[in-house]
């Protein structure tokens, strides 16, 4: 969803910190099942890309905290790292799709829709969480962190990931 009421009200609730970081891991574990459709994918992938993904999403969300509350802060920016995981967590939901990746040749068409579709939620979120009222001001933490974020999977997949057979 792309409601910014949703998201302050995921900002406000404590209690929901279990449950976004339960969509994070749904998430997760649907990007290492959808790898499963590029060719010669196996088992090994499907553990390595569902891990990876839970780790940049940390790294991510860290980023963006710093990003966003420290570097590029607005005059009302007051959070803190539960307000952030709990709106940006509920914001990978669209990545739980990425499963529908399984079916050979699909899997990048799939991605990239999700990935799009999780930044812009993101953006939502974390505009909601830092209490920013420019939305080009959570566009440009969000893809700063994003960047910064994909560099660094990038970097460990190439030098670290299980090799496709």
């Amino acid at each position: 969803m792309l409601k910014a009421a949703v998201y302050e009200e995921v900002e406000a609730d404590r209690a929901a910190t279990m449950q976004a970081m339960g969509v994070v891991t749904l998430s997760s574990l649907a990007a290492g099942v959808g790898a499963l459709g590029l060719a010669n994918a196996h088992l090994t992938s499907l553990a390595f890309i569902s891990l990876l993904a839970f780790v940049v999403w940390g790294i991510w969300a860290l980023l963006t905290l710093q990003i966003g509350a420290r570097i590029f802060p607005a005059p009302r920016t007051q959070a803190d790292i539960g307000q952030l995981l709990r709106t940006i967590g509920f914001a990978t939901a669209p990545g739980i799709l990425r499963i529908v990746g399984v079916i050979p040749g699909t899997t990048a068409v799939v991605f990239a829709v999700t990935a799009v579709w999780m930044l812009m939620a993101m953006i939502v979120a974390i505009r909601q969480a830092l209490d920013y009222t420019s939305t080009a001001r959570a566009f440009a933490v969000c893809g700063l962190g994003w960047a910064l974020s994909l560099g660094f999977a990038l970097a460990l997949g190439v030098f670290c990931s299980p090799p496709l057979h």
